[in-house]
């Protein structure tokens, strides 16, 4: 399926009055693809996978702004630690302290959002306040890891009241640390949430991030 770029216009033009960035995720799909949305000026992209984030990284532009939004392995961050824009699910200390490691070797403060679980499933993977609380306590000692902002996935459910009521949690723990993040980074706070089926209800709850795939790039290709 070609690129869809109807949408992707449509999409941006409807983020533009909310200040709210697009990462089209990537995921599965060709370079090709990637370049057909660069040429529209998207610079944000995001992927799942750590290889064939390292894979993209090396063949287009430089100018990409690269996002890894997967699950994080504590062993693969070596490789995405040079060059990654925002590390986005990141649900515990461990990981942290490895990403600043790996951050001190590359000579670079590495931008990260922490994961909140907010849905019901258990498969999505998050933190809750407490482990939030305590991370937020020790970050000090990681000095180059930049917390940006928070991150979470609603429920895949067609129950919008359920959905807004996950989104709308989120949007509270966000708002209670909001002044902290901003300290801390010096930046505005980053919310991300809110993927191809929600976004719109996302941006309604306060999103300032949304991570669309199959909408711009249609269904994932496994091979």
């Amino acid at each position: 399926m070609p690129v869809n770029t109807t949408a992707y216009l449509q999409i941006t033009n409807e983020l533009s009055s909310t200040k709210t960035t697009l990462v089209a995720v990537s995921k599965t799909k060709p370079n090709e693809d990637l370049i057909s949305l660069y040429e529209l000026g998207q610079r944000d992209f995001g992927e799942n996978y750590v290889q064939e984030l390292v894979d993209k990284a090396a063949s287009l532009p430089k100018d990409i702004r690269w996002h890894f939004i997967g699950h994080l392995q504590s062993n693969k961050v070596k490789y995405i630690a040079p060059f990654v824009h925002l590390i986005h699910g990141v649900d515990s200390l461990k990981l942290l302290q490895e990403i600043n490691k790996q951050a001190i070797k590359n000579n670079r403060v590495i931008d990260c959002l922490l994961q909140i679980h907010i849905a019901e499933e258990e498969t999505k993977f998050g933190l809750d306040e407490s482990e939030l609380g305590q991370i937020i306590i020790q970050i000090d000692q990681l000095p180059n890891v930049r917390i940006c902002g928070l991150m979470g996935m609603a429920s895949f459910s067609e129950d919008e009241h359920k959905v807004r009521n996950e989104f709308n949690y989120l949007n509270s723990l966000f708002t209670q640390h909001k002044s902290w993040f901003l300290a801390h980074t010096g930046k505005e706070p980053i919310l991300s949430m809110g993927m191809s089926g929600d976004y719109a209800l996302a941006i309604k709850e306060g999103s300032t991030l949304v991570r669309i795939g199959s909408l711009l790039f249609g269904a994932r290709n496994y091979a």
